[in-house]
């Protein structure tokens, strides 16, 4: 959902229904002191323990199942909650193939990112480019507090710089007298809440319905069922092989090389540990994406025959789920409350994640070494980072309250950050993956990279027609279904890749032919017209290709030059193996020409750190 339809949205009031009951502000204030109550108690526990290292990975010995809970928290944003429902409602369930993306990232991050960076003990994941992951990070810390906010502004009865403000001081609070391990234990409580509130909202609707099969009946008679759509046409929004791209990018840039998911995967005592929770990462994560999926499912099931969009009950197709707790279930008293619970345990979950991840960034990559922190104890360190983490929440919360000011920037920006994560993990695969890649190699591919996703993307934004993909929605069954002047569909234009914002690009039918239509009606594609989907794996593909071609033509690097342990194992004995096929053994003279300019592995990792 982008900012302007956010604003009309709050404008217009549409969302109609009753606010929120005593009852409904009590569960949501025992959710909010809950979470104050666990930052407290971090805190008071770990009062003798005051390395920085303690508090920003929790002295690397915390429990795995505290964790699991919060990689997943750290992922799933209130805006996915509000957002997959939304599309399964609008554009049918082709997108939970997502899921199979989802699964094959966390393989990769099981088998090839996670051994080296684990082994490797670092604090940051991003050395060189913290400045523009920091600047992202405090840019989704204030996006994820005002989406929701204003997306429930008319259901919870708060205003939205009431809710953003609120659980801006909340999270700062909790994250500063706490670190981490305050993040971790609250992340506990809100995405076992993310989870449950939904869970009774989708139970309680798919009973009233008649069961799980009616809801089924409902989506295929109203073609909502689609799961192997095989086409491969680059230039189809959703595909099977659409989503899985769009699930794997998605995975590697969110847990492989985020450093939100760096930080949890670390803090446990070993790596055994850490690759067991990528496989708990990708069971839960699949499991709660089935469930927004399958919510969105009970909601067309629901308003089959009189879809609230069309009838001008609801603005965006992302209201659907919060409508239809106030619409259909505010005579069960408490319920509005749990659902809200759910939507905004989501918000501190993903704002305390990335304030606690901004905090680490500025110590560890731009303060840690200079002069006036370096000689800190360990306790004067922690209370830096403390008045750090203090800075990052209301950076943060500032940033939520400009956020809608922004109105047609925060495409742009919104788009470009997306644009900037294929490059990045391309860098990063190409250094574990293909030790032979050197620093000019991975330079320019990429820039390359970035250069043809930014000239794609901005490319559909500004030439696109892009493609009608809303499916039928029918208004018979209201009481009153007044025709609209004119027809009007909805296309989702951002990949949750990046950043698991709905950008949506609103597209009025006219009774002119598309000027990309041929005469007999097919379209006529071009690049601009490759589907989301592909942007971040693309990406990835132009660096390792253009930086393996690169450093061919330059002098890839040999085994020796390389620095111990930032290499993929099973890659490294391919590269010993290749470079004695075609070089021949290496000699002390090739050993010293190869590596006389220091460690260039670790000038590529360090690129994009």
């Amino acid at each position: 959902m982008s900012s302007e339809e956010l604003v009309t949205t709050a404008e217009d009031g549409n969302l109609s229904g009753p606010t929120f009951t005593t009852v409904d502000y009590t569960v949501f204030s025992l959710m909010l002191a809950a979470s104050v109550g666990i930052g407290v108690y971090s805190a008071l526990k770990g009062r003798g323990n005051t390395s920085s290292e303690d508090y920003l990975l929790g002295g690397r010995t915390m429990s795995p199942v505290p964790v699991a809970f919060s990689l997943l928290g750290g992922v799933i944003s209130a805006i996915s909650i509000l957002g997959n429902p939304s599309e399964v409602y609008a554009f049918g369930t082709q997108i939970c193939t997502s899921v199979l993306g989802i699964i094959l990232g966390c393989l990769f991050v099981h088998q090839v990112s996670l051994p080296v960076l684990f082994n490797l003990k670092l604090v940051s994941i991003n050395k060189m480019a913290s400045g523009a992951h920091l600047l992202y990070g405090l840019f989704l810390m204030g996006l994820v507090l005002y989406a929701p906010s204003l997306a429930l502004t008319t259901v919870t009865g708060l205003s939205t710089t009431v809710s953003v403000v609120a659980m801006g001081i909340i999270c700062t609070f909790y994250i500063t007298i706490g670190g981490v391990k305050a993040v971790v234990y609250t992340d506990v409580l809100q995405t076992s809440l993310m989870f449950l509130g939904v869970l009774v909202v989708v139970v309680i609707c798919t009973l009233d319905l008649g069961g799980v099969g009616v809801v089924w009946d409902s989506a295929l008679q109203g073609s909502r069922v689609e799961f192997l759509n095989l086409d491969p046409s680059p230039f189809i929004r959703h595909t099977f092989w659409t989503t899985i791209a769009m699930g794997l990018h998605y995975t590697i840039y969110l847990f492989a090389f985020s450093q939100i998911s760096f930080q949890r995967l670390v803090s446990v005592s070993n790596v055994q540990t850490s690759k067991r929770l990528c496989l708990v990462f990708a069971v839960g994560l699949s499991l709660l994406y089935l469930l927004y999926f399958f919510s969105g499912m009970v909601a067309y099931a629901v308003y089959r025959d009189c879809d609230p969009f069309s009838s001008g009950k609801i603005n965006k197709f992302d209201q659907i789920l919060p409508f239809m707790v106030i619409d259909k279930l505010n005579h069960l008293t408490g319920l509005s409350g749990i659902f809200v619970v759910a939507v905004y345990g989501g918000v501190l979950s993903s704002v305390s994640s990335a304030a606690n991840s901004v905090a680490c960034l500025l110590w560890e990559d731009f303060l840690k070494e200079r002069s006036c922190f370096r000689d800190l104890s360990n306790e004067g360190a922690t209370k830096a980072l403390k008045i750090i983490s203090l800075g990052a929440g209301v950076i943060g919360t500032c940033m939520g309250l400009l956020v809608g000011q922004l109105g047609g920037v925060l495409k742009v920006v919104t788009n470009i950050s997306g644009v900037i994560t294929g490059p990045i993990n391309g860098i990063y695969i190409a250094g574990m993956c293909t030790p032979w890649v050197n620093t000019k190699g991975a330079v320019v591919g990429s820039l390359t990279a970035f250069i043809f996703s930014a000239w794609i993307s901005v490319g559909n934004y500004l030439y696109s027609e892009g493609e009608a993909g809303v499916l039928p929605l029918s208004t018979a069954g209201c009481p009153e279904s007044p025709a609209p002047p004119y027809d009007t569909v909805y296309l989702s234009n951002t990949s949750e890749t990046g950043t698991l914002l709905y950008d949506t690009l609103v597209i009025s039918t006219l009774a002119e032919p598309s000027p990309t239509a041929s005469v007999h009606g097919s379209p006529k594609y071009s690049l601009y017209d490759i589907s989301y989907s592909y942007t971040g794996v693309m990406a990835i593909f132009i660096t390792l290709v253009i930086s393996n071609v690169v450093s061919f033509c330059t002098g890839p690097l040999s085994p020796s030059s390389l620095a111990a342990g930032v290499v993929n194992p099973t890659c490294g004995r391919l590269h010993k193996w290749l470079w004695k096929i075609f070089r021949g053994p290496e000699t002390a003279a090739s050993d010293s020409h190869e590596s006389k300019g220091g460690n260039d592995k670790l000038e590529i990792l360090t690129l994009v750190e």
